[in-house]
């Protein structure tokens, strides 16, 4: 068939905007950039907002999720050095049915490629096709950016961040924990898998170097670092997976768009993912550019350059405000300094009494 839209990538962020193009009966033709690596185990779980949750809704992809491949998050503990400095969040507080869901990632890959297979519009193959529109989303590692002229401003934070599926003695009740302690930041996300209740997915992020020894560590001895790393640590956690590792980065595409393409996802933004918002950011660019399309003028063409333009537009600020806050957590809880620390402590203890100020952090956690 003709092609209205190309799309180069193979995760989420592809297979959801294939899907939201295809709803509006555009032409779609969807090609891997990437082929899937079956012989690694993927350890990955996104927390998910109510945005994210909704737009997945309305593609028919999360109620084909299994029930224990989605948890919900009904409060969140973030502490400070030494448990100083405390933050808490709750649903009930916030009069929603869950401050986020943690998903995990290859369960949500296959519900969005099963949901391929029914959409009449949208065409999958090797080969991309000529298109009036073509977006890329092929990742951090993009092939196709540079060749479209757009430079990746990269900022390495020298940190890389290991990530684990872990069991626990105690459930977890629906609560995430998240530990500043310079220079590492811990977090632990409750899971339904391999138990019930009683599982968490670990991202830790720390200095390139403890990480490089942290990895090289045999499983109890990881386990025995694990469990003294923070006070109030759920008791008992042990790895139930395998180990995995990557170097964290800030990043923008500059242009990310040009006439006739557009770079979406982390081919055009990276963010440090202690803020969580890998994803919700991916997602957010699905609905705000299946938005734009849907809201063209009849005489306007898809690859229309002020037409996504106007797209880059819609996404600047939530992007950039994301990943100044992001940038700004990293470089102020990574700060050796007596007055730094006695700062961001005192801070968290101050926003943890400010209601408002507690209402608003959550409500941009909630829907980017």
């Amino acid at each position: 068939m003709a092609v209205d839209v190309g799309i180069r990538g193979r995760g989420a962020v592809a297979t959801t905007l294939a899907l939201a193009l295809g709803q509006q009966g555009l032409r779609v033709a969807l090609s891997a950039a990437i082929a899937n690596d079956p012989s690694r185990s993927d350890v990955r779980a996104y927390a998910l907002n109510a945005a994210s949750r909704r737009l997945l809704q309305r593609l028919k992809v999360w109620d084909a999720l299994p029930g224990d491949a989605v948890t919900p998050v009904y409060e969140m503990h973030v502490r400070g050095d030494a448990g100083a400095g405390r933050l808490r969040f709750s649903s009930w507080t916030q009069r929603v049915d869950a401050l986020a869901w943690i998903v995990d990632a290859a369960e949500l890959d296959r519900a969005a490629n099963d949901a391929l297979r029914f959409a009449a519009h949208v065409q999958r193959g090797d080969d991309a096709p000529p298109a009036a529109l073509t977006v890329y989303a092929e990742g951090k590692h993009s092939a196709s950016r540079a060749a479209l002229g757009a430079r990746f401003e990269r900022h390495d934070y020298g940190q890389t961040a290991i990530a684990a599926r872990l069991t626990a003695a105690e459930p977890h009740q629906g609560v995430a924990h998240q530990w500043f302690r310079a220079p590492d930041v811990l977090a632990l996300l409750p899971f339904d898998r391999p138990q019930a209740q009683r599982s968490y997915a670990l991202v830790w992020s720390l200095p390139r170097d403890r990480a490089d020894a942290l990895m090289a560590l045999e499983a109890t001895d990881f386990e025995r670092e694990l469990n003294s790393a923070g006070a109030d640590l759920p008791t008992g956690l042990s790895l139930a997976s395998e180990r995995s590792a990557w170097p964290l980065a800030l990043a923008s595409a500059q242009p990310s768009c040009g006439e006739g393409w557009v770079l979406i996802g982390d081919a055009a933004h990276l963010v440090h993912p202690l803020a969580g918002q890998g994803l919700n950011l991916g997602l957010g660019d699905v609905q705000a550019l299946a938005d734009t399309l849907a809201g063209r003028e009849p005489w306007r063409r898809l690859g229309d350059e002020r037409l996504l333009r106007r797209y880059a537009r819609s996404r600047a600020w939530p992007v950039q405000s994301m990943s100044w806050l992001a940038d700004a957590l990293v470089q102020g809880f990574s700060s050796p300094h007596a007055w730094v620390r006695e700062l961001r402590n005192r801070g968290m203890g101050l926003i943890d009494r400010a209601a408002p100020a507690k209402r608003w952090l959550a409500a941009q956690a909630l829907d980017g």
